[in-house]
């Protein structure tokens, strides 16, 4: 058999998989976009596929629903903040730093920044219109963050969750403001304050 026979059986899944990412990808862009002018609750399914060109069939080959796919951009933009953190972490450690509050900053830095870079997604899962059981999820996540924060500052404590829950507080204001200046501001100012708490734990030992 030659190679001209056997090369669209090769690639053929290639295709297939191809068109399946590029699909499930129109539907995470049409959910996101609807989901911020809409609103959970108000966004159907045949909204997003008609949005996406595609079909009622498809999205259910790929998500189980409405809620799956509000959450799968949650846990997307999630991974993305993390790069954004773990990056500016790297990039301080590679500079010589060392000392626990000022890597906080930068990984907060960061993260502020992809929040106000994407300040329409990231206010979507701050407004409280998501699907039943959200609020646990981001409890969970909360938490999750408090003990990368904990791991980072060396402290599980008191000290970790006042500056923890600064920045939670941060991240809420410039996610759901209007005015991107006014985030920028109110984010450096927030860590400027951050940065001057001193770990009580610390000048005991």
């Amino acid at each position: 058999m030659s190679s001209d026979t056997e090369q669209p059986v090769d690639n053929a899944p290639v295709r297939t998989s191809e068109r399946g990412a590029a699909t499930r990808g129109a539907l995470l862009d049409a959910a996101r976009e609807i989901f911020i002018t809409s609103g959970f609750a108000e966004t159907g399914v045949t909204d997003v596929v008609s949005r996406a060109g595609a079909s009622v069939g498809s999205l259910y080959h790929h998500f189980s629903g409405k809620a799956d796919l509000y959450l799968t951009l949650f846990e997307e933009f999630q991974t993305r903040q993390t790069q954004r953190t773990k990056k500016a972490l790297q990039a301080a450690r590679a500079e010589g730093e060392t000392d626990p509050m000022r890597l906080f900053i930068a990984g907060a830095r960061a993260y502020l920044e992809g929040c106000m870079e994407e300040r329409d997604l990231s206010g979507l899962f701050l407004r409280g219109d998501g699907p039943p059981g959200f609020e646990v999820v981001m409890r969970d996540r909360l938490a999750q963050w408090a003990r990368r924060n904990a791991a980072l500052l060396h402290d599980g404590g008191a000290f970790n969750i006042v500056v923890t829950g600064a920045l939670a507080a941060a991240v809420q204001e410039v996610s759901t403001s209007e005015d991107e200046e006014a985030s920028r501001r109110l984010a450096e100012d927030v860590l400027q304050i951050i940065a001057t708490i001193k770990n009580p734990a610390q000048d005991l030992g």
